[in-house]
């Protein structure tokens, strides 16, 4: 996935002042929501597609939500992992960055996403022919990104989270 906006020239805050993307006071509001629309791909990925396999083999609501949330993470990881590992850094390497970079992100997005599926009536029980199914889901994923994205902005102003993608593209 290419990073390269997160190194774009300084912007203007709308009050004169000038702020760098990335690390420090400067973190815009852009970045932050790049670096959780990233994380949300990954996580929506994961989580449809287990919700499709624990659908497609009958499983109850607590498998299919386990494996969807395993999913969410591993594909939430995989794409900053891909990223890094075409820069040149090794496996090993690659998966410190990633976690460092992500489990803050997953963690948070998939709380809110799976809290508003369990806490919408009947979506946990509806099929994925349902409207109500995918009301649910995409209406938690929304949910999550506003939800996430602050504290995305809070974790890259501080040199963590997405932030320690940066020195690798």
């Amino acid at each position: 996935m290419d990073h390269s906006t997160h190194h774009s020239a300084p912007e203007d805050d709308g009050h004169g002042h000038r702020h760098e993307h990335g690390h420090g006071h400067g973190t815009t509001w852009a970045t932050a929501m790049q670096a959780t629309l990233h994380c949300l791909t990954g996580c929506a990925i994961g989580e449809i597609l287990g919700m499709v396999i624990g659908t497609a083999l009958m499983w109850g609501n607590v498998p299919t939500m386990v494996l969807a949330i395993a999913l969410a993470f591993v594909f939430g990881y995989s794409f900053t992992l891909f990223a890094v590992v075409r820069a040149g850094v090794s496996m090993k390497a690659a998966i410190k960055v990633a976690l460092a970079a992500d489990t803050v992100s997953i963690a948070v997005m998939e709380l809110v996403d799976n809290g508003i599926i369990a806490l919408v009536p009947g979506a946990m029980d509806a099929h994925l022919s349902d409207g109500l199914f995918w009301y649910a889901l995409l209406g938690g994923f929304a949910v999550a990104f506003v939800i996430t994205t602050p504290v995305n902005k809070w974790m890259i102003g501080r040199g963590k989270g997405h932030a320690v993608v940066h020195a690798y593209h």
